[in-house]
């Protein structure tokens, strides 16, 4: 056997064990792309293998995926995505998307989904998507859904879009260009959208109304932390001088503006005024004690005019204060321990802050709710405190005896006073890219830095935005690319494919076709799947004396197919961190969908073209 034949083989062998693997996900998924590069590297060092374009495949051709724009603009757009999440930027939008479907937390994604289905035909998928990610994140997380069960959703209507007109994807303009070079077919701005419409209407019932269904909900330990965190803790506003809550009155025994809480008690110099609050105008001195969530604690803080000075006791409250507007606050929750010397004290003779730099701005106490400023309250055993400091202080709460850090629960406080900030850099990535001025990984990479200098993030918070999964997915995906074509095998498939369908009839040739291509597309490029066979398609309508049109666009449809793998399109692997998904979960989702679209181009293409 040639040395060809050996390389080619194991590339199969290498291709096909890897796939498995990231299926049966027992071992982490950069294991075993790492494992499938280095494979790889091993053969082909090994077995030399001479490229079609005459020169030897080396290290570098496998490890040159790594450094590929493609990645590299992924990886900025999730990180130009952190940067909105980390301002709450779109915090309004998903608001206003909620209480338009009427509190119907089920639907409040759809019409969101259908307008990037509509704006994939006429843009680049890869932007639009990058539009609504966090739009649809906020969404979900507003109408109390996981963002599990409508990220995976947006890039596969986006993709669905994109198959619906000449321009909606890369791939088809390739193929079309391709095809009026080599025949005499000339496809036009609509020449395939009514089949494409079919297909992709079909679609999309699927993956608006079932496939949310086989979407398992993903978090983050912390979220899943969070999620059980419900319980409120007292807190205490202190209203001075110039406070928004200044001149706020109750209206039917309650603040408007404090909506989120619930207000125990006002403490008016000595004077305790107790619920229902009936015409309390708030003024400078008051001290407001309130029962809320973290949640609404968070938002509090967060506020462009924060409603919490955090303010320790005297002599401490200008540092907080400046901590609180440089954005770097987090909060966690910290128990106290059994035998603390907090034990009996209040927070001011605790000394907690000058012992820790953490400000406690609230605690949670099991057994009852005290009506009582928070800075009365005697702290006892199993008291759980909200803790508000930079990343630094609070990580030495780990060594502290006196309480017991709950790790996970830690959390930043959202930069909402940079958010227009965040969403005029957003804005400037989307439109430089859809509009063509700069290439898509130019502006990505620009809009990364814009976010870190503007403040929007802070290098660490950057860092965190990139999924080692998705790096190490796409380097191991794009060396697999190199050793099929290097090899020759990814024509071996298509010239066997033209040898299985000789003298079949025309709609099994394009049902068979749409089925390979569509395997294909999902492991390699849909460029690279659409090029190879775009000369394989219309020498098929050739050879049965058929008008290549049917087979140019079952092929263009087919590439476009990309669902079962997160590798298959990039807009997949854009989604795949914000959604904590798994490479199962594309397979499970995508996988029927990609079935469903076949079956339904099979039945249809034959009637629609005459066949």
């Amino acid at each position: 056997m040639h040395s060809v034949d050996i390389a080619m083989a194991l590339t199969f062998l290498v291709i096909a064990s890897t796939v498995v693997l990231y299926a049966l996900e027992r071992y982490p998924i950069e294991t075993v792309a790492l494992g499938s590069v280095s494979a790889f590297i091993v053969i082909f060092s090994i077995i030399p293998v001479t490229a079609p374009s005459g020169s030897v495949i080396t290290t570098g051709d496998f490890l040159m995926g790594f450094a590929n724009p493609a990645l590299i603009t992924v990886i900025c757009l999730l990180i130009i995505g952190q940067g909105l999440f980390q301002t709450d930027a779109l915090e309004g939008p998903a608001k206003a998307i909620v209480r338009l479907t009427r509190g119907r937390s089920l639907y409040a994604a759809i019409p969101v989904l259908l307008t990037v289905t509509v704006l994939s035909a006429f843009l680049n998928n890869t932007p639009v998507v990058v539009m609504f990610l966090p739009i649809l994140t906020a969404v979900a997380a507003t109408a109390g859904q996981s963002a599990a069960r409508v990220l995976m959703p947006l890039s596969f209507v986006a993709i669905l879009g994109g198959m619906t007109t000449l321009i909606g994807s890369s791939t088809n303009l390739l193929v079309a260009n391709y095809a009026a070079q080599t025949s005499d077919l000339k496809l036009t701005f609509f020449s395939f959208t009514p089949i494409g419409l079919i297909i992709a209407g079909v679609g999309l019932l699927y993956v608006l109304f079932l496939m949310p269904r086989l979407l398992q909900e993903r978090k983050t330990m912390a979220e899943e932390f969070q999620a059980t965190s419900g319980k409120q803790f007292i807190a205490q506003i202190e209203i001075t001088y110039g406070h928004p809550l200044v001149g706020v009155e109750s209206v039917s025994g309650m603040f408007p503006k404090l909506k989120d809480m619930t207000v125990r008690l006002v403490q008016r110099g000595q004077k305790p005024i107790l619920p229902p609050f009936e015409n309390v105008v708030l003024t400078p001195g008051d001290t407001v004690i309130v029962a809320a969530t973290r949640t609404a604690l968070a938002n509090a803080l967060a506020r462009r005019q924060p409603l919490m000075e955090a303010e320790a006791e005297s002599g401490t409250s200008n540092r907080e204060t400046q901590t609180v507007q440089d954005g770097s606050i987090s909060l966690a929750e910290a128990v106290v321990a059994p035998a603390s010397r907090l034990m009996g004290r209040t927070l001011p003779q605790s000394g907690f802050y000058t012992d820790t730099g953490c400000l406690v701005m609230g605690i949670q106490r099991r057994s009852r709710m005290p009506r009582m400023a928070m800075n009365d309250i005697r702290l006892e055993a199993g008291d759980v405190l909200l803790v508000a400091g930079n990343e630094d202080e609070i990580a030495r709460l780990r060594g502290n005896r006196d309480v017991l850090l709950l790790d996970w629960s830690t959390t930043e406080v959202p930069r909402k006073r940079y958010a227009p900030r965040a969403l005029a850099i957003f804005a400037c990535v989307v439109a430089l890219a859809a509009s063509g001025l700069l290439p898509i990984v130019s502006a990505a990479v620009a809009g990364t830095f814009a976010m870190i200098a503007s403040g929007c993030l802070n290098i660490r918070q950057a860092m965190r935005a990139i999924d080692s999964r998705i790096f190490m997915l796409v380097g191991a995906s794009l060396a697999g690319a190199v050793a099929l074509e290097g090899t020759g095998g990814a024509t071996a498939i298509a010239t066997g494919l033209a040898d299985v369908l000789h003298g079949a009839s025309a709609a099994v040739m394009l049902s068979a076709l749409f089925f390979i291509v569509m395997i294909l597309t999902n492991f390699l490029s849909n460029n690279a799947a659409a090029v190879l066979f775009t000369p394989i398609a219309i020498n098929l309508a050739e050879q049965i004396g058929e008008k290549p049109e049917a087979f140019v666009v079952c092929l263009i449809i087919a590439a476009n197919t990309s669902f079962a793998t997160p590798i298959g399109y990039q807009t997949n692997l854009i989604v795949m961190g914000p959604g904590h998904y798994k490479f199962n979960d594309f397979v499970r989702a995508g996988t029927p969908l990609a079935i469903i679209l076949w079956l339904t181009f099979s039945l249809v293409a034959p009637w629609y073209y005459g066949l």
